[in-house]
This record gives C-alpha cells, sequence and structure tokens, in this order.
C-alpha cells in the first residue's frame, strides 16, 4: 500500500548549544503550528512577487534535512524543525533568515513503518508562546521552552494510552486551546497491543485529549474514535467555540473546554487501509469534510449544535464526486473550495467546486498530488514532484502564472526530490518549500 501514505503533516536529553542569534524579522506573521496562524493555510500577507522571474523566485538558502515529512514552524524570529537521524528524535531550532542552528533538542526513537515508509516526524512542532510542543511519531509528545530547548514535561501517549501503531504511525498534530493542548491520541484497552484485525479494534475513551498544557496533566479525555491524521480544528460556529475531530471513523464535534461531545458523523471507507487525513474545513456554520478511499466529500450544516447534511458524494460513482482529498487540507474562498481529489499520483486533479452544492467548478489534471498555500489572491501549489506552480485564485478556470523547477545553481539538478508532500508555509515574506530530504527558502514577497 505504498501508493496510499499521506503526508501527515507531524525525552530525554537535550543540548542546547547556542550558536547563532536569530534577528528582528521583518513585517508580516509568524506560522507557529500546522496550516499556519490561522489553520487554513491561508496567509495574510500581503506583496506576493507576482509573476515569478524566468527563473523562478529567488533562493535565499537551502538546509538538507533528517527523515520526515512535516514542515517547519517558525515564532519570534526563530524557525523550529522536527526531523529524525537514524535513531534520534531531534527538533533543531534554526535561523529563519539563513538556515543556521541555533539549537537542538533530541531523544531516542526505536519507531518502524509497518508499510515501508520512513520513521521521522509526520508533525510540525507547535509554538505557542515560550513554548514549543513535539509529537513524535512513535506517540512521544514533548513540551520544551522555546527559547533555548529544555524540556518542560513530556509524555509517552502510546504507553500511557494504549496506542495500537495506526497504519503510518502517529501524525496528527496536536492544537492549542486557551490553556489546553488538544490531541488525537486513539489508544484501545490492555491486551490490545497484538490485534490482527484493524477493523475491530475498540477504542477507550481517549480518541481526544486535552492536557494542560503547562504540566502535561491529562484534562479531560473523550471519544472511543481511533486516531487519524487529521488535526483537530476549533472555530467559532454560531457565536460558540467548536471543535472538529476528523477521527478514524468519522467527524466528531466537541466542546474544548470540556471535551463533551456534540455529535459523532460517520465518515469512513469501507476498506481496511484506509485513513482520514485532511482537517475538516469550517466556514460558517457550514463543516466540509472529504476523503479519498471511498465516501468522497460532504457538507455538514451545524442546527443547534447538530449536523444537517446539505449535500454528500457518499453515494455517487468515483467519477462524479465532488472532491476526494487525500491528506492536503482545501482552502475556502468566497463560497469556493480548491483542493487536491485523487488517491493516486496518476488520477490527481486539482479541483475548485462550489461549495454549497459540491459543483466542479474546474479540473486541472497531471499535476500530481499537489498541497496549497493561499496569499494575496494566489495559491501556491507544490506538486509532490517538486514543480512550483503560482495560480491566480479564480472560480472559473485553472489560471496559471507561473511555474518553476528549482535546480541548484551548479549542478542543475532538481533541489526537490519527490515526495513533496507538505503544503509550502510563508512567513515574514520568505516562502519554504520542502522535498524528501531538502528545505528551501525562498524570497516571496515585495520588499
Amino acid at each position: 500500500m505504498r501508493y496510499a501514505l499521506l503526508c501527515l503533516l507531524l525525552a530525554g536529553c537535550s543540548s542546547a548549544t547556542p550558536a547563532v542569534r536569530a534577528q528582528p524579522q521583518p513585517a508580516g506573521s509568524d506560522w507557529p503550528a500546522f496550516l499556519g496562524p490561522l489553520g487554513t493555510s491561508v496567509s495574510l500577507e500581503k506583496g506576493l512577487i507576482t509573476p515569478w522571474p524566468q527563473d523562478g523566485p529567488k533562493i535565499l538558502w537551502t538546509r538538507k534535512l533528517g527523515i520526515g515529512y512535516a514542515m517547519p514552524s517558525i515564532s519570534r524570529g526563530k524557525l523550529y524543525h522536527f526531523e529524525r537521524v537514524l535513531n534520534t528524535a531531534r527538533l533543531v531550532c534554526c535561523d529563519p533568515d539563513t538556515g543556521k542552528d541555533l539549537w537542538s533538542f533530541e531523544y531516542p526513537t526505536a519507531y518502524r513503518d509497518r508499510y515501508g515508509y520512513n520513521g521521522g516526524p509526520r508533525c510540525c512542532p507547535v509554538i505557542d508562546g515560550n513554548h514549543v510542543y513535539l509529537n513524535g511519531v512513535e506517540g512521544m509528545l514533548h513540551c520544551l521552552t522555546a527559547d533555548k530547548g529544555e524540556l518542560v514535561w513530556k509524555v509517552d501517549t502510546a504507553k500511557d494510552f494504549g496506542v495500537v501503531q495506526n497504519f503510518f504511525g502517529v501524525g496528527a498534530t496536536p492544537i492549542i486551546e486557551g490553556d489546553l493542548l488538544i490531541a488525537i491520541i486513539g489508544g484501545s484497552p490492555p491486551g490490545s497491543d497484538d490485534y490482527e484485525d484493524f477493523m475491530k479494534l475498540a477504542g477507550n475513551n481517549s480518541g481526544l485529549v486535552a492536557f494542560d498544557k503547562a504540566t502535561g496533566k491529562v484534562r479531560w479525555q473523550t471519544t472511543n474514535e481511533l486516531a487519524s491524521y487529521a488535526s483537530p480544528t476549533i472555530a467559532a460556529v454560531n457565536g460558540k467555540r467548536t471543535g472538529f475531530a476528523f477521527t478514524r471513523g468519522g467527524l466528531v464535534s466537541f466542546e474544548p473546554a470540556t471535551g463533551k461531545v456534540a455529535f459523532n458523523f460517520p465518515w469512513r471507507a469501507e476498506t481496511l487501509e484506509s485513513v482520514n487525513a485532511a482537517n475538516p474545513v469550517v466556514v460558517g456554520d457550514k463543516v466540509l469534510i472529504s476523503e479519498t478511499y471511498g465516501p468522497g466529500a460532504a457538507l455538514l450544516q451545524l442546527q443547534d449544535g447538530q449536523p444537517k447534511v446539505l449535500w454528500s458524494d457518499a453515494r455517487k460513482p468515483p467519477r462524479l464526486k465532488s472532491l476526494m482529498a487525500h491528506w492536503a487540507t482545501p482552502i475556502e474562498r468566497d463560497g469556493y473550495v480548491y483542493g487536491c481529489s485523487g488517491r493516486h499520483e496518476a488520477n490527481a486533479e486539482l479541483r475548485c467546486i462550489e461549495l454549497a452544492t459540491g459543483k466542479i467548478m474546474w479540473a486541472q489534471p497531471d499535476l500530481t498530488r499537489t498541497s496549497l498555500l493561499m496569499v494575496d489572491d494566489h495559491f501556491i501549489c507544490l506538486g509532490e514532484d517538486g514543480i512550483l506552480r503560482l495560480l491566480k485564485v479564480n472560480p472559473n478556470k485553472y489560471d496559471l502564472i507561473s511555474e518553476t523547477e528549482m535546480l541548484a545553481p551548479n549542478t542543475k539538478t532538481p533541489l526537490l526530490r519527490s515526495p513533496c508532500w507538505a503544503a509550502p508555509i510563508l512567513s515574514h515574506g520568505k516562502l519554504y518549500v520542502r522535498g524528501d530530504d531538502r528545505l528551501v527558502c525562498l524570497e516571496a514577497m515585495t520588499k
């Protein structure tokens, strides 16, 4: 099942040896968590360079990476990247202007992927004030100081909650809400360690767990759902803070402060080797969920906290389904949703659909599976093959502005090696993209 890997999007001792001082950042915004400050893969920065120069955006620096699939996070003039080198999981704090190391934190890991993918982190670091949180592929949850990388607390979630290894390890990035760190855990009762029939595996009321972000103590836990690869999403719906978790079995709506479940909407493929990975897209009182292995997408409207189905792909044949998002979270703009639809590289399409109806406005094939970042009325689109594109946000057509394959200056070989599965990020005028083993920092905005 090698074609089914999801980019997921991600202790013991610390080696905190300062090397380079991070410089004050130019105007713009930090990117402190998965899918950015809004949790939607949307940047609020203005002044995008468009079109790009003939050779693509200016390359500011590149950095070789350890194994993993996640993007960095950026906060207060520092870049944090989570990776694995041999049997060590490592958080590296860098200068975002140069890519040079400031300090690092390490802990041992013995994770082995049952499908043969690399054993590096799938979750990006989450930064909140002077704390950075790591969710390792093996289930180790760490809280460190963001300035020096000193350990504050750690929790072995796999051990404490009885987590049976999910298909590709742990890959749901936690989210901060007030004084809580909320994570999809998905543990099982004792004796489930060697469970062979994953379809029948039971939960133990740890599908969602809220930790005190300062101490790591459990504040609440809820639902028997197993873990997925989508990050929890929290938004104001009808004036109330509302949480959504696209778990292994479907969408769970919950009260973030208490964990009280409002509803559970079943949504998953019938096949064993399938997962939910794209985050729910919340627009007002509506929630769009989408997956690629079976049912496709559905749009729900919340009425008195309960879901009403406005439209659904469930009974449509595959060729007529509106949106079948694999790992990349779709982006909504002005009543239209843009995202990659398709399970395999060959059949994937970048699509625009009308949110209210699911009508396909346009579909562009032959881009491989892609991930999007929206900024300044444009999409920055990264194909898993390393091709970077600049598109105008346009519900009427696929509106390509620029396209580039970044090449090393001397050898003219591609800088990004497949698979490029993580969505680009943008912070303080700099665009960051990654491939299998390299992070590239580009000049994206006008001075």
